[in-house]
C-alpha cells in the first residue's frame, strides 16, 4: 500500500469483522518531536491471548477465504522500518487498540493519502450500527469527527444518503485543512 489512509481502511475492517460497535480513529502528529501516533481502538470480541501472539504473521488470519492475513504484518514492518513502534493489546469480549508509531519525516514513510475519503469508505461501506469516531490532532489542535454525533443531528435520515456522504467528506478534508495551517509532514495528498 502506497498511502497510510489505505492501511488504515485495511485495519479499520478488522474491527468491523470482530464485531466492534465503535471504532476510534486518532490520527496525532508532533512537529516538533518529528512524530505521527496512530491508533485503531475498537469494542469488537477481542483476541484470545494465543491469537494475539501469532497475529503478526502473515500466515494468521481468521478469514475464512484466504490463509494470509497481511495488514498486520505489513503495518508493523512499515513502524519499523520508520524507526517507530507497534503495539497491539487485545482481551477477548473488551476489543482491541493498534497503537502504530512513526517518525514522521523518515523517507520511507508514506504520504498519508486522503483520511477523507477513507472516512467516507468507511461509513458508506460498513453496515449501520458501527459508530466511527476520528480525533485528528497537529500539535495539539485539530478536530473530532463523530458518526454518532451526526446521527443524532440528522434524526433519521441514513448517512449513506448521498448528500450527507458529501457533506462528511468536505467536512473532515475542511477540518483537516484549516488543522494544518499552511501543511504538516504529512499533508494530505
Amino acid at each position: 500500500m502506497n498511502e497510510l489512509s489505505l492501511y488504515i481502511l485495511d485495519l479499520v475492517q478488522n474491527s468491523v469483522t470482530a464485531g466492534a460497535k465503535h471504532i476510534v480513529i486518532t490520527v496525532h502528529f508532533d512537529t516538533a518531536a518529528d512524530t505521527l501516533e496512530i491508533t485503531i481502538s475498537d469494542d469488537g470480541c477481542g483476541m484470545s491471548r494465543e491469537l494475539l501472539e501469532r497475529v503478526t504473521s502473515p500466515f494468521t488470519t481468521t478469514r475464512k477465504t484466504r490463509k494470509v492475513g497481511l495488514g498486520i504484518p505489513m503495518i508493523m514492518q512499515l513502524t519499523e522500518m520508520c524507526e517507530g513502534k507497534f503495539d497491539i493489546q487485545s482481551r477477548p469480549g473488551e476489543g482491541t487498540k493498534l497503537t502504530l508509531g512513526f517518525q514522521a519525516s523518515h523517507v520511507d514513510l508514506p504520504p498519508m493519502g486522503s483520511l477523507s475519503e477513507t472516512m467516507l469508505s468507511l461509513v458508506n461501506g460498513t453496515p449501520e450500527g458501527i459508530e466511527f469516531t476520528l480525533d485528528y490532532r497537529v500539535d495539539g489542535r485539530g478536530f473530532d469527527f463523530s458518526t454518532e454525533e451526526v446521527r443524532q443531528m440528522l434524526e433519521g435520515v441514513p448517512l449513506n444518503t448521498p448528500e450527507v456522504l458529501s457533506w462528511i467528506r468536505d467536512y473532515i478534508q475542511q477540518n483537516i485543512d484549516e488543522t494544518q495551517g499552511g501543511g504538516s509532514p504529512q499533508a494530505e495528498q
